[in-house]
């Protein structure tokens, strides 16, 4: 599993470059989504402790958070037949899906004020996708499994588990205020790449 955190290091390091250089959203957008595709093309490197489900509601494991908190990776675990209320992000996201199938609903505001159904997308693994302010923020999602878990891999840009944002009653559009917190006390190593240069200098 260490060799296979090697993937999960280089999309940090991708999402680290372009929040050092400045690069505007769509930007991110454009290139992380890349970044994020190459990362859940292989189902091989997430450690079971962070694809855990919880019998009652779905989990967010925090996978790493940037220093400076210019954006966090999260992994989402869907028990059967859990979904998300009705939320938002306040924040750019990218969302890639690993393992089994989701079902996004992205809503807009309508003429009186409640929320529509504008989209509906199945997000099987290889697939990504974005929300943010600018281009649609608000959604649920479900998983599309009936008998086994499903999990994603997001990015977003900032430490998601301690932005404030809002869950939404759809007919109303009334909002309320979260936060989401995370699921887990601690997070994936990846810095230790001892073993690498041991092999490298015949040691191991």
């Amino acid at each position: 599993m260490s060799g296979g955190l090697a993937r999960l290091r280089r999309f940090v390091c991708d999402l680290t470059t372009l929040a050092g250089c400045g690069a505007g959203e769509a930007e991110i957008l454009n290139q992380g989504a890349e970044a994020l595709r190459e990362l859940v093309s292989s189902d091989d490197w997430l450690p079971p402790e962070f694809a855990e489900p919880d019998p009652a509601q779905y989990r967010q494991y925090l996978l790493y958070c940037d220093p400076l908190e210019r954006f966090s990776v999260v992994s989402f675990v869907w028990g059967p037949g859990q979904s998300t209320p009705v939320h938002d992000h306040t924040v750019w996201g990218l969302i890639g899906m690993l393992r089994g199938a989701e079902i996004s609903r992205n809503y807009r505001p309508d003429a009186a004020g409640a929320l529509a159904v504008e989209a509906v997308h199945r997000l099987e693994p290889g697939t990504v996708t974005a929300v943010s302010p600018r281009i649609g923020d608000i959604h649920d999602v479900a998983n599309a499994l009936a008998d086994r878990p499903s999990i994603s891999i997001h990015a977003y840009g900032a430490n998601i588990g301690a932005v404030a944002r809002h869950v939404f009653t759809a007919e109303t559009g009334e909002a309320r205020d979260f936060v989401s917190g995370y699921a887990n006390r601690l997070v994936p190593n990846l810095w230790d790449r001892a073993a690498e240069t041991r092999r490298q200098l015949g040691l191991a």
